[in-house]
Order: C-alpha cells, then structure tokens, then sequence
C-alpha cells in the first residue's frame, strides 16, 4: 500500500432497528486518508469517536454503504459538524428517510470515483441487502469496504424488507468475485476477509437460490 495514505477504524456500539425489530450491533466506520483529508466510510451511532478519529483532518466524503439506520445514525450531525457532504445511493432513499424524513445528502452513483489522497475510491453497486447498498474499492490498497454485502463467512442479511438473497449472490458474483483474490474486505461490522478465501463458497450460495432455501 502507498504511504501516502492509510486505512484507519473506528468501531461504534448502538442499534439497528427496522420491521419492528431491534438488535444491539457494533459497527465499523473506516476512514481512509492521510495527515490532511480524509473520506469517512459509514455514519454509526455516535459523532464523537467518530470526529476524534479524524482530528484535525478535512473530511472530504461522508460515505454511506446503504441506508439502514445503524450505517447512518450520524451523517446528518458529522455533515455539520464537519462541514462535509453526505453521499448515498438514491436506491436507498425509503431506507434513509426512516432515520432522517427530509434529510438532504447528495447522489452516490456506481462507478463514481472519489478522489483522497492522491488516490481514488471506487464505487460499486451490490444491491441485495439493500436497493442501494454500495462497495467501495481502493484498488492502491488491495481494499474492499463492503458494508453489509460481504462479510467474513457470506453474504449479509436478507431476511429484511428491501432485501433479496438472489439479488445479492449475483452481486456478490458478478461485482466483487472479479476482484484480485488477494484483495482484503473490510466490513461493517466483525472482522475482516479477502475475496480469495469467500469465492470458493460462491457455489453453495448460488445452490440455496436454486432451492429457495432462503
């Protein structure tokens, strides 16, 4: 990885509510920059360990993976605080409006490219857990930020409104199976993984859609 910038996380504790349901989650936030700016990755539960993660650094992004409230909770108060904008993909627009009704933030799109640290973020579209949900791709780090679409052991979640489970494999399949398999996924909540070592379970996925197992 270039020196020039480096991949940090703050790890936030709080709820996740939706379908009348509530969990307990903790959630990872990723900030991805260097000593001057730095992109947030994910708006969890509580601003302030998040803006002591930045210091004294410009926030050039908010970056929202999806909109469920636990990966949203703050965006609104960091936007201000920080004086930064917030990005999400609009597919998740019903999504956010259950956490912020009216709440302005500005169009992630795939295959946008944000630019940090004398490198760019890429963004793709893996809808599945959500309408909107999105990865970001640092290929200067070999990284994946794959919110709650991959994560160590499978896919993420769909037995929510606006999820799908055949939605997500094919994302999962077709967006992020074709990444280097040394690449490393950083998730959104628990531990990490690389593209390498869940490829291999990609079948056994694919077998449940057949069957409707899920």
């Amino acid at each position: 990885m270039s020196g020039r910038f480096r991949i940090e996380s703050v790890v936030t504790e709080g709820t996740f509510a939706l379908d009348g349901g509530t969990w307990n989650v903790d959630n990872n936030i990723w900030l991805i920059g260097d000593d001057t700016d730095v992109v947030i990755v994910d708006a969890a539960h509580d601003a302030s360990p998040i803006i002591d993660g930045v210091g004294d650094r410009h926030v050039n992004a908010i970056i929202c993976t999806h909109g469920h409230n636990d990966h949203v909770t703050v965006a609104p108060e960091l936007a201000t605080r920080l004086d930064a904008p917030v990005f999400l993909h609009p597919g998740d627009d019903m999504l956010w409006n259950m956490t912020h009704p009216g709440g302005r933030y500005r169009q992630l799109e795939d295959e946008q490219r944000i630019a940090i640290a004398g490198t760019e973020i890429q963004v793709i579209h893996t809808p599945g857990h959500s309408p909107g949900s999105s990865c970001l791709y640092l290929p200067e780090a070999g990284a994946l930020f794959s919110g709650d679409t991959l994560f160590s052991g499978g896919p993420g979640a769909t037995g929510r409104s606006y999820s799908d489970f055949p939605t997500i494999i094919g994302s999962i399949r077709d967006r992020l199976f074709v990444l280097p398999e040394e690449t490393l996924v950083h998730t959104g909540h628990g531990g990490g993984t690389t593209i390498g070592t869940e490829a291999p379970h990609l079948a056994g996925w694919l077998a449940r859609v057949n069957s409707r197992d899920d």
